[in-house]
């Protein structure tokens, strides 16, 4: 394995577990058995090796997604809410075949971009990813229409509030269920779970 790789599995790890705020180059340079040196030539900082670690799912994550969404975007009849955030579950369950725990350890980074307060990293993935958010918004309005571009904001804000909670928490839901109802969940069952919510909110009768 490269350094440069060697480094990535290691601040992702460490990332998903701890946080990006809690995670310090020491530690990632301990785990991944390199010096500080290795980190600096490969990546300059450690807001630029974030930056990498999610580039390495959003690039394998991003061509499936847009294809997914424009499939709802072009059909010909009108899709419901429910079809729109299933488009997500198959090209985020690809992300196991991609790296072993690849679907949750994503969801776990992703949520701790938001609850770590990273904006730099919301603005990184917005900016260089931004077919995937205009597929997703057109694909919303041609299922809801009547919704105006603050309506869509605000809900779409609600929905990321609730799938990041959930994701960032989905290890401990899952042991919960297990324990109190026996169920035996996994990351994809907690995407499915949590989509007729979110498709529920977003399609809530306006007043």
């Amino acid at each position: 394995m490269s350094t440069k790789n060697k480094i990535l599995d290691a601040a992702e790890s460490l990332f998903a577990d701890k946080g990006f705020n809690g995670t310090s180059l020491r530690e990632i340079t301990s785990l991944a058995e390199v010096n500080l040196a290795a980190v600096n030539y490969h990546f300059g900082s450690k807001k630029e090796l974030i930056k990498a670690v999610m580039s390495r799912y959003m690039n394998e994550l991003s061509p499936n997604l847009q294809a997914s969404l424009l499939v709802i975007c072009q059909q010909d009849t009108k899709p419901t809410l429910h079809e729109v955030f299933s488009a997500f579950i198959e090209p985020l369950l690809s992300l196991n075949v991609f790296r072993e725990n690849g679907t949750s350890n994503f969801l776990q980074l992703l949520g701790r971009g938001y609850t770590d307060s990273q904006g730099f990293l919301r603005w990184f993935l917005t900016t260089q990813y931004p077919e995937v958010i205009t597929n997703f918004v057109t694909a919303v309005q041609r299922a809801y229409p009547e919704l105006s571009a603050e309506d869509i904001f605000w809900r779409l804000h609600f929905t990321m509030g609730t799938v990041i909670f959930t994701m960032s928490s989905s290890d401990a839901l899952m042991d919960i269920a297990k324990n109190d109802f026996e169920q035996d969940v996994d990351i994809a069952d907690v995407i499915r779970k949590v989509i007729p919510f979110v498709a529920s909110g977003v399609g809530a009768p306006l007043d």
